[in-house]
């Protein structure tokens, strides 16, 4: 038999090595400022680009799609030529998905920053960076399938499987969830509104969890760990098992973070029953990564790359417990909106996705290099010291979600909550959050020790050159099942067959749950006093949009008897019907605001914003006094109008045309509070020079962006009340 020799592109591979390193040090080092921001709130006062709303997304951004991105396209890379014996199919493609993965993340550390966002959890960046996203991520999974149907080995492995299902999920998970408006380069409008883009926004959230954090890396599981271990995986069987329904459940799983909320009660079921069988083929896929280590547990004492990947390994099988458990109704009702939630998420984060990599990387590179590791001890104390990392982070917030819990549920024996003031719960938890700090200073000390132990390898190594390599060309066979083949057997040398049933598969639950709820109107109930909003409410709410306002208030109330009474009325899905985009929120660091409309006077809206610690002592808030300052951009009032108009939110001509005069009335209508309220007197005299100073002008306000936002405050909950809800149920029966 003829042999062909290839060389296999290593350099691609080392591209990606470097840059994960890189934005891991940053996607780190941002998230410990945020950490260090809940203790000293005003360590970047007055920077707006560097406020903590801002900052919150791009750390997300950095960690999920700059580090963990970048480690799977450098294991995907790697393994697959190998898997494949094959060179990548195209080297253009190749760096042309490097330098665009890059430059869409420098894009998202400029854009984010400058509070350029669409504000939907994992997808904030806006539309152009949204569409090269989308072209970069096509290139990717072109080369990939290109290089399959080149192979030399003709049955596709396990990890090939989650690969395919990685692409084609992702790619149909972006692009649906991006579909917008836009009204400017730098900005856009949902196409989705209020319970719609809730649905559509959960439905990618979640899938980005499962299709961009975990499937790429079950693939690079299933390749790098036999490897490690030199040993071969446990069961062929248990990973068809694995894979085929893993991709079919997860999909419907998204809607378990939207319990109790507006969303149908039928959609809520769904997320919940999937989310609870979810737990059979993760567990599976545990099973087989853990006891693919039989007979190689000894070295796990002392080979750091094995401890890693067993720690990842339990870390995901921690998670994926969890995920489950949070799913329950009785459990989600405390731990939603808590911290807890964002220890379950630090848990996979850090020990599933941050560990796989580091042992993935301990492996990879001497090999690249041709050299040893240079310190093994090094590689150790960043196990253990990243370990007890995550230890110090993930348990004091499970602590503090239960204490946050508890705290907000409680009620006295006359019926008043026990503890009514929101910031009692906040002052609680500030011990665990400075464990949490603490932990991440230590998770973050272990990557900059891994960082000293690469550079000093790769320096101690040689330059990195693509491997020869050789094997025997593909001979065509039956398309057809032959005697002795199983179906699964045949599917693996079917690569076009094999993605196309998983693109069904993947798509069945986004089907089912989706197209109900935006066609069939009786799932969300109109609601005649909700209009849309003015042009200043408009304007104020885009600014609530850019600050990140939503990282840390929510806009649902759920019906609970601790929240109605703390908030106000439950929250009815026919409110957010002009609400593009969705602004519900997944974490109270502060309390909700969808009743703030009318509950404090404008006068209080603007110290709040200056120096909330004034009208809040005890809170963690930082100032935003560049909000004070700066002159509100009216330009585009018109066109974000017009774009609304086009997605359903009926403004008439006349209100677009007097949209100006509509907001110098209004503004000028808050400025004439403001300067009537004895407080906001009180407070200018005080701090007059400062104002002067930093150009804050406190006497001609109608102009500003402060008082947009109070416009958009001042409406939240207006347009309902319980009142009204009677009525028309009345009206109704």
């Amino acid at each position: 038999m003829e042999m062909q020799q290839f060389y296999y592109d290593n350099k691609i591979v080392k591209k990606f090595i470097y840059a994960t390193l890189l934005w891991g040090i940053v996607g780190f080092s941002v998230g410990l400022l945020l950490a260090f921001m809940f203790l000293f709130p005003n360590i970047t006062d007055g920077i707006s680009w560097l406020s903590f709303g801002r900052l919150r997304p791009l750390h997300t951004n950095a960690v999920i799609f700059a580090f963990v991105g970048n480690a799977i396209f450098a294991g995907i890379y790697y393994s697959l030529q190998r898997l494949l014996k094959a060179r990548m199919a195209n080297d253009f493609l190749s760096n042309f998905n490097f330098w665009g993965w890059q430059l869409i993340i420098i894009a998202a550390a400029i854009t984010l920053p400058l509070g350029y966002t669409s504000s939907k959890e994992y997808a904030e960046l806006e539309w152009p960076i949204d569409i090269a996203i989308a072209l970069v991520w096509v290139a990717f999974g072109t080369n990939m399938i290109w290089t399959i149907i080149k192979r030399r080995q003709r049955h596709l492995y396990v990890a090939v499987w989650f690969y395919l299902g990685t692409f084609v999920t992702v790619a149909v998970l972006h692009i649906f969830n991006s579909l917008a408006l836009p009204v400017g380069f730098f900005k856009s409008y949902s196409v989705y509104a209020g319970v719609q883009d809730a649905l559509v926004q959960w439905w990618y959230g979640h899938n980005a969890v499962a299709f961009f954090l975990t499937t790429p890396f079950l693939g690079l599981m299933y390749y790098f760990v036999p490897k490690a271990a030199n040993r071969p995986v446990y069961s062929y069987r248990l990973s068809i098992v694995h894979f085929w329904s893993l991709i079919f459940i997860y999909i419907w799983a998204g809607h378990h973070h939207l319990l109790y909320t507006s969303l149908p009660e039928w959609a809520q079921n769904l997320g919940v029953a999937f989310s609870v069988m979810l737990i059979a083929p993760s567990w599976g896929g545990m099973i087989n990564g853990l006891l693919t280590l039989r007979g190689a547990w000894d070295k796990v004492r002392t080979d750091p790359v094995l401890k890693f990947m067993v720690v990842a390994i339990t870390g995901y099988g921690m998670a994926t417990f969890e995920g489950p458990m949070l799913s329950l109704k009785n459990v989600n009702a405390i731990a939603h909106f808590s911290d807890w939630i964002i220890a379950h998420v630090h848990v996979g984060a850090l020990a599933w996705n941050g560990f796989l990599t580091f042992g993935m990387l301990y492996w990879l590179i001497p090999r690249m290099f041709k050299t040893k590791l240079y310190s093994t001890g090094l590689a150790n104390f960043h196990f253990w010291i990243g370990t007890l990392g995550i230890i110090m982070y993930a348990l004091p917030m499970y602590v503090a979600g239960f204490v946050q819990a508890s705290m907000w549920k409680q009620f006295n024996p006359d019926g008043t909550l026990t503890y009514g003031n929101f910031l009692e719960t906040v002052n609680e938890i500030i011990p665990m959050y400075w464990m949490r700090a603490i932990g991440g200073s230590m998770f973050i000390v272990g990557a900059f020790v891994m960082l000293y132990n690469v550079i000093k390898t790769v320096k101690s190594g040689s330059t990195v050159t693509d491997d020869l390599a050789e094997a025997p060309a593909l001979t065509k066979v039956s398309k057809h099942r032959t005697g002795n083949e199983t179906w699964h057997t045949w599917l693996e040398r079917r690569p076009i067959k094999l993605t196309i049933y998983a693109t069904v598969a993947i798509l069945i639950g986004g089907v089912i749950q989706i197209i109900p709820t935006l066609l069939v109107k009786s799932n969300i109930p109109t609601i005649t006093s909700v209009q849309p909003y003015s042009p200043l409410e408009l304007e104020g709410r885009d600014l609530y949009i850019r600050e990140g306002c939503v990282g840390c208030h929510s806009q649902m109330i759920r019906p609970f008897r601790s929240e109605v009474e703390r908030y106000g009325e439950y929250a009815k899905a026919g409110e957010f019907v002009y609400d593009h985009p969705f602004l519900w929120g997944s974490k109270r660091t502060g309390p909700d605001l969808l009743r703030i409309g009318g509950k404090y006077s404008d006068s209080w809206h603007l110290n709040h914003m200056y120096d909330p610690q004034s009208t809040s002592p005890g809170s963690i808030m930082p100032s935003y006094k560049w909000i004070i300052r700066t002159k509100l951009d009216k330009s585009s009032t018109q066109r974000k109008m017009k774009a609304m108009v086009s997605l359903g939110v009926p403004y008439t001509k006349e209100e677009i045309a007097n949209a100006k005069a509509s907001m110098d009335a209004q503004g000028t209508k808050i400025q004439e509070n403001l300067h009537a309220d004895p407080d906001f007197a009180k407070n200018y005299e005080a701090d007059k020079q400062y104002a002067l100073e930093n150009g804050i002008d406190f006497v001609e306000m109608k102009d500003r962006e402060i008082v947009a936002l109070i416009a958009y405050l001042q409406r939240l909950g207006t347009d309902i009340k319980v009142k009204d809800i009677q009525e028309q149920l009345s009206a109704k029966k």
